[in-house]
């Protein structure tokens, strides 16, 4: 990929339920067109498994706009260069990604900001406040921009701590944490 790669377009509208977000795309997923495109990854199989959705999804556009369209789970990452793995990025990706994803959440008003992995909050954080409160795994202490944050493990494969059932069972937590705080 060039300079003038492409990258994985958000899936985003107002009012969403949930605004995914990753750190950034793999040359892989903006090859596709939809997010978590690489066969390995475990997010569609943990989404398939969990409460959630209450289908099963087939990765691609077409499930990702079924996902946006019927159950308000948008996508985005916090820095849209896409690149082999995260560690090709730059405090500058993640300071203008930071700049960005902040107009994005006003665009979406979400309820919840669900972040992939504590790297992506982190990377968020660190440029939208200057905050490096710790990070723990779940429902965040503080709102960031009004809205209620959640932290799952990140899904890749390279994440090898946590397992598929791991990652179930944080997607069931956020669920039942959105369920809890829905009017």
């Amino acid at each position: 990929m060039t300079a003038a790669a492409k990258t994985l377009p958000d899936f985003l509208r107002p009012g969403l339920r949930v605004m995914s977000i990753g750190i950034n795309p793999s040359l892989h997923a903006a090859s596709a067109g939809f997010p978590f495109a690489f066969r390995r990854n475990r997010f569609w199989p943990a989404l398939n498994q969990s409460q959630l959705i209450s289908e099963t999804m087939v990765p691609g556009v077409e499930a990702t706009n079924r996902l946006l369209g019927c159950y308000g789970i948008g996508f985005t990452d916090v820095v849209k260069r896409a690149t082999p793995g995260m560690r090709n990025l730059k405090a500058a990706d993640y300071a203008a990604g930071a700049l960005e994803l902040e107009k994005k959440i006003e665009f979406a008003r979400p309820a919840w900001l669900w972040f992939h992995g504590k790297t992506a909050i982190r990377g968020f954080k660190r440029y939208y406040d200057n905050s490096r409160d710790p990070v723990e795994w779940g429902e965040q202490d503080r709102l960031l921009c009004g809205v209620r944050c959640y932290v799952s493990p990140n899904p890749s494969p390279a994440n090898a701590s946590f397992s598929l059932q791991d990652i179930v069972t944080s997607y069931d937590d956020l669920a039942s944490q959105i369920e809890t705080a829905s009017p």
